[in-house]
């Protein structure tokens, strides 16, 4: 079965102005990946309220609809001092979370074995209740409640390895143990959460795993630690579903981290989910989008991801 690749022209319309996140990300990376022969391409649909309240509050999407409002007398409004908005901000981001879902459906249908959402805004930091770290709604948080929700499957494994902690992802599940959370990120770094002692609360005790990382530790060690963080997960739990926060702002040439893996490394590190989904969730795994900023290098890290994706085992 082929890869699915989900992609839509409005998360251009995401206007950011002078930002490190901006449409060049996405534009740069789908002329790439359009050289990549037997991808399945497909266009989301819109996440529905019910999808986004399953991991926000109403005071949150009111915020973000608000916020919307006020872009048709100005150009930009700012969620938070890192999260801009536009007018075409809230379609793109609800196209985000629906990106998740569409992928979601054509992995469980059949249609595809594995899928890569190419989405802008990123997701991972949006708490339940705060739009934050250049994130709108939590994409990977979407998917995961819509897996448990329309699947009936009890068990997911969210495996973040952006640079940055996903603290959105880890406050929505923080109490849950039904979805285990995995983060390796450097650290300190931006948001200042993600230590090694932050495991979870109450029934969630336990299924929240961070590995950080300090600035300049080598790839080697970094895929070492990527590996034995993912034995001790499969020791615990045995993933219904594999969902992938997939930032590439470790890499060794981002400005926006200090850590150090090449192509090759995000490469090995998804062939080994695509090697643990095969074991324990028939071959269940979606990637998504959400941090990196090196426009250079950025397309072709990108492709090296989908094309592990993509490859025979």
């Amino acid at each position: 079965m082929p890869t699915a690749l989900i992609y839509a022209p409005e998360f251009l319309d995401h206007d950011t102005g002078s930002h490190p996140e901006n449409a060049g990300r996405v534009s740069g990376i789908k002329t790439e990946l359009e050289k990549l022969p037997g991808l399945n391409w497909l266009a989301p649909r819109e996440a529905e309220e019910a999808d986004i309240l399953r991991c926000h509050t109403d005071n949150h999407l009111d915020a973000v609809y608000q916020a919307w409002g006020i872009t048709s007398t100005r150009k930009f409004v700012a969620l938070d001092p890192d999260t801009m908005m536009s007018r075409g901000s809230l379609k793109a981001a609800l196209l985000g979370s629906g990106g998740v879902v569409t992928a979601v459906d054509a992995v469980m249908s059949g249609q595809v074995e594995n899928a890569f959402v190419l989405v802008r805004p990123p997701g991972h930091h949006a708490t339940p209740d705060q739009a934050m770290g250049f994130c709108i709604f939590n994409h990977v948080a979407v998917g995961a409640r819509y897996v448990q929700e329309t699947y009936n499957l009890e068990r997911v494994l969210i495996v973040d390895w952006d640079v940055h902690h996903g603290n959105g992802t880890q406050d929505i599940f923080y109490a849950d143990k039904s979805v285990f959370y995995y983060s390796l990120h450097q650290f300190p770094h931006y948001p200042g959460t993600g230590s090694h002692h932050e495991t979870g609360v109450g029934a969630g005790k336990g299924y929240t795993l961070n590995i950080p990382l300090p600035a300049y530790t080598s790839a080697a060690d970094h895929v070492r630690e990527f590996r034995r963080g993912l034995k001790e997960i499969t020791a615990k739990i045995k993933p219904d579903f594999i969902l992938v926060s997939a930032g590439f702002d470790a890499h060794i040439a981002d400005p926006l981290g200090e850590l150090q893996l090449t192509d090759q490394d995000f490469s090995q590190m998804t062939t080994d989910l695509k090697h643990l989904a095969a074991e324990y969730c028939e071959g269940r795994l979606v990637s998504m989008l959400e941090g990196g900023y090196n426009l250079t290098t950025l397309p072709y890290t990108v492709s090296r991801h989908v094309r592990a994706l993509q490859a025979k085992e």
